[in-house]
């Protein structure tokens, strides 16, 4: 099963997913685990909480692991600490941020490594509160949670190892946050770290910490991906990267042609709680149904020309940020980075262009889809 995850495919899954999508759910080899791959039935794996369960992460109980009512309980409060409106109020740091990336490259950069990496890590440490930071250690932590996708499918090997990453990272996570939660209780700050420790319905250590991880993780690796993805889209379509330069109104409807087009979480993890039947076909009780949504947002069933990247696209009704109970908290955010990224970008590059002729190299986690590095030479106004 592993070579349906190798780097051609993760590079470009698209030709493979229109072969296998009219079979779905198919039973792949392996210890029981099924592909959907449709619209219709990603959309109910993500939404039936009656018939899949979410709880596949094992120990690590992280929000996406989660099933209501501790689920519900705990995204009240995130929620409650995380507004769209707090987001809102995030784009002059944004900017800022992007700008001073942008003013440290020159004629050719590493687009993932200056750019689409560290903005998500720099606004999360804001967001966060969080003191001056070694960004490497941000980033090695990030990489360590990450791999647990080896201990949910992948050989034996690679999951003992992205174990024993993660628990060493595990360790020194939970003391870093242990001491900066200490601090926020006794010198308040107007940060989202000070508002979750502070309010009257806490999360408790454990519930913090996985917190943390989840945002440090998937609220990097979602924006980084969304932006070299994005870069890719309008590069291998030079017609509608003139059309975006003509109309740079159109970022916000570009970004969600991304998420649809070349989203960054190609797939995402559910259970059976019992024998579920979909487009004809019985999923056992207790199996494990990878959700493909990278699939589903080129389902011809529900996209007309689905293979065509729209920056225009209406409607767009792409599952990229998931679906019910589920749907990413960071969304806004991802869009807010995003979109600020390329009205800054396309404002001081008239000229892009790839900088290798080679393919680039896909990100590590086989559930990721973005690139691992994206050289561009670039023109400067």
């Amino acid at each position: 099963m592993m070579e349906l995850f190798g780097d051609d495919m993760r590079r470009e899954p698209y030709p493979l997913y229109d072969q296998l999508r009219p079979g779905s759910p198919m039973l792949m080899p392996g210890p029981n685990v099924w592909l959907v791959m449709d619209y219709e039935g990603v959309k109910r794996a993500l939404h039936d909480t009656d018939a899949f369960t979410s709880a596949v992460g094992g120990k690590f109980e992280w929000l996406l692991f989660m099933d209501p009512p501790r689920h519900t309980r705990l995204r009240a409060i995130i929620s409650k600490a995380l507004t769209p409106r707090q987001v809102a109020g995030l784009e002059p740091q944004v900017r800022e941020i992007v700008r001073e990336l942008l003013d440290a490259t020159g004629d050719e950069l590493d687009l993932e490594a200056q750019v689409a990496a560290p903005l998500p890590i720099r606004v999360i440490a804001g967001l966060l509160g969080l003191p001056s930071v070694d960004r490497a250690q941000l980033e090695r932590w990030g990489h360590a949670i990450m791999g647990l996708a080896a201990t949910v499918i992948g050989t034996p090997e690679a999951a003992v190892a992205a174990g024993t990453a993660f628990e060493a990272a595990n360790a020194e996570m939970a003391a870093y946050l242990g001491e900066l939660a200490h601090e926020k209780r006794a010198r308040p700050a107007d940060d989202l770290l000070t508002r979750l420790v502070t309010s009257d319905e806490q999360l408790d250590e454990l519930e913090l910490l996985r917190f943390f991880q989840l945002l440090l993780a998937a609220g990097t690796e979602t924006t980084t991906n969304l932006i070299d993805n994005a870069m890719v889209c309008l590069l291998d379509h030079p017609a509608e990267m003139r059309r975006l330069r003509g109309a740079p109104e159109l970022v916000p409807s570009m970004i969600e042609e991304v998420l649809r087009f070349r989203c960054p979480a190609q797939a995402m993890f559910r259970g059976t709680r019992r024998a579920v039947e979909l487009n004809g076909r019985t999923i056992p009780e207790g199996h494990l149904v990878l959700a493909l949504v990278g699939a589903a947002n080129r389902d011809p069933q529900q996209f007309a020309e689905p293979a065509r990247f729209d920056i225009a696209r209406t409607p767009n009704a792409h599952v990229g940020f998931g679906h019910g109970i589920h749907f990413c908290l960071g969304a806004a955010l991802a869009r807010l980075e995003g979109r600020v990224a390329f009205e800054e970008m396309l404002a001081r590059w008239p000229e892009i262009a790839y900088a290798r002729s080679e393919p680039w190299p896909p990100r590590p986690p086989f559930h990721i889809h973005g690139p691992a590095s994206l050289p561009l030479r670039v023109t400067s106004r």
